[in-house]
This record gives C-alpha cells, structure tokens and sequence, in this order.
C-alpha cells in the first residue's frame, strides 16, 4: 500500500512540475491578474493594449524567418531589416497567448498555436545570443498555453526550443577563447537557456544554467558594481544591456528554486544587486556619462558613423534606457519603482506591465 501511495505522489509531482510556469503566470497568478483588470483602472488600460494587439493578430498571418539575424548588422542591412518584420511577431504570440488565458476564447489560443508551431517549423536557431534574445515572448507564450496542447504540438514546440537552448551551448561564441563567452552576450544566451530550460523542463539545461550564472556573475561583473561590458564598450547602454537579462533570469530562478540570485554574491563579491545600485547616480542626476568615447570595440564606431541613433560616440547617456533595469530589479526591491517612477515622470502605482507582473508575482 505504501508503495503504491509513493507511485502515485510520483506520478503527480511530476506531472505538476510538467505543467509548473515559472517563466509565465500561473493558474493562481491568472486568477489574481483577472481580479485586478476588474477592478484597477490602470491595469486594465494596461491589458487593453496587450489584448488590442491579440484582436489584431486574430486575422494576421505569422510572419517566421528560417534564420534571426540582428547582431553586428548595421541598420538598412537587408538581413536585419527582414528580421525585425519577422520579430514582429513575438509580442503578438504572447498577447495571444495571455488573452486565452484572461478571456478562455479558444480563438486567442488556437491563434498562438498556429504562430508557435510556424515559427517552430520554419525557425532554425544560430546558436547567437543576440539573435536568440528575442525569442522571450515566444518562450513565454508557450509557457502559459503548453497544458493545453496536444502532444504532437508541444513535441514540434518544445523541441525547436530544446534545440534553440542546445545550440546555444555548442555555439563558436560560447567558446571558452572567446569574450562572448562572458561578456553581455553570455547574460543574453543564460536567461535565453534558463527560460527554455524551465518552460520545457529539463533538469539538464536547468543545471546548466545555475551553474554558468554563478561563473558569470564573478566573470562579467565587478566587486565595485561595473561590468565587463562597461569598461570594454566604455557606455552605460552596455551595462544596462547585460543587467536587464540577468535580472530577468534571475526573476526566472527565484520563482523556480527560491533562490535569490540577485543578492547572492560571486566569490569576488560581485552581484548583481551591486551591479545595479552602481548604475543609480547615472539614473537620478548624481552622474553623467559621455557613451563610447574609449570603446575598444570597432563595431561601436561603425554604428556611429552609420549615424544610428543612440550610438553616437561622445553622447550623454540618458538615463530613460535604466527604466527596464529598474523595473526588473524592483521585483527584488520594490522602493528601485520609484526611481523608476521618477524617470518616467509618473506617480502611477502600475506604469508599465512589469510592475504588474511584479506584484501578482510576488503576492
């Protein structure tokens, strides 16, 4: 009998942790979520726009490309440009998805299958996680509708992601001789990993991307709270860009394992946490910067003289571009909103869609 009982309490952990969404809401987070739409005025305006954006993407056709490419491409590139039509595509899928979920209109949810499963069928990841960072929502999506799959979908689903994630590992950047393997790129390729790897579950990928974030925490970012990124690219729009998927990996892990990532510290004493209060003095007033004057990168100069906006060499950095930072990081500390807050000029209690998140999550 007590064999039997342990059998039993086996098979449903596992099939709950099957179906457990870490990297989207939950079934008790959605319920939450429907509450305040109902009776916030500022989170439904908020989820009116992501469901106008469902509504539009019910009679839109899905627009996948065999091969994502962004990085080290200057603007007007052909490539680039058919690649950010494609992208177009992401925050429909998880406008869809989430749409299902708050409405239960099986049109939402039979519409984010169909982009899905042509994205899973045409896409064929490059193992460059500048390319592949653009796939959250994709990930997300499929997080928030995979029970409600069928097992040849979420075979086709999970496997282009599966192989997303594994090509990531093997890829020439992640090799131990090259600065990819733990620069900005590094962050972008472990919350890309971390997010496939709970979305689909496997124990595998989930350990990879515990145990690399511990070494890229001591290897990307410094006791003193800069990042590697900083002092190669010599612009605060580098380190902004390595912390937002740190801290949205780290959002990932503590929901996953409990884990607080954001505050652990490397053995060097490095955090994120740091790494964050380091940017501050730029996002309220304390500190300027002038972006890219001692770049050491050649591509930096190359996307100045294209005149690409945002990249000219000499150019104060705006502290706006540390809103996402903070209100990722607020998750951890809720008082980094009001920073946020500041620079956005708002006194709202939910000025973006993260700070909804935010509290439904940490409820």
């Amino acid at each position: 009998m007590t064999t039997r009982i342990l059998l039993l309490l086996t098979i449903l952990l596992l099939a709950f942790t099957t179906k457990a969404q870490y990297v989207s809401l939950n079934p008790q987070e959605l319920q939450q979520l429907k509450s305040l739409i109902k009776t916030d005025v500022q989170v439904k305006k908020l989820y009116a726009s992501i469901q106008h954006t469902a509504e539009q993407a019910l009679f839109e056709t899905p627009n996948p490309i065999d091969t994502i490419r962004t990085e080290g491409l200057l603007k007007g590139h052909p490539k680039k440009t058919a690649t950010a039509a494609a992208l177009k595509d992401m925050p429909k899928m998880y406008a869809l998805a989430l749409t299902y979920r708050v409405s239960n209109d099986n049109r939402y949810l039979e519409k984010a299958i169909d982009y899905l499963k042509a994205w899973a069928a045409h896409n064929t990841p490059n193992g460059d996680p500048i390319d592949d960072t653009n796939l959250d929502d994709a990930i997300e999506a499929y997080d928030l509708i995979k029970e409600k799959l069928n097992a040849d979908d979420i075979t086709l689903i999970s496997g282009w992601l599966k192989k997303t994630a594994e090509t990531e590992i093997t890829s020439k950047y992640n090799s131990p001789k090259r600065s990819t393997s733990y620069n900005n790129w590094h962050s972008h390729r472990l919350k890309i990993i971390g997010e496939i790897a709970y979305a689909i579950n496997n124990e595998q990928l989930q350990q990879y991307t515990i145990n690399e974030l511990k070494t890229q925490l001591e290897r990307n970012l410094n006791p003193d709270g800069s990042s590697i990124d900083f002092k190669l690219r010599d612009a605060l729009h580098y380190h902004v860009y390595d912390l937002e998927p740190l801290l949205e990996l780290a959002i990932v892990l503590k929901r996953a394992t409990g884990v607080n990532y954001y505050t652990w510290q490397s053995p060097t004493g490095s955090s994120i946490e740091k790494s964050v209060n380091w940017l501050l003095p730029y996002l309220n007033g304390q500190k300027t910067h002038q972006e890219y004057v001692n770049t050491t990168v050649k591509f930096d100069i190359a996307r100045a003289k294209n005149n690409e906006a945002g990249h000219e060499i000499g150019a104060l950095f705006e502290p706006r571009k540390g809103t996402t930072v903070l209100l990722l990081a607020s998750y951890f500390n809720d008082h980094l909103q009001q920073v946020a807050n500041n620079l956005l000029q708002t006194t709202a209690h939910y000025p973006k869609w993260q700070t909804v998140l935010n509290e439904i999550m940490n409820r």
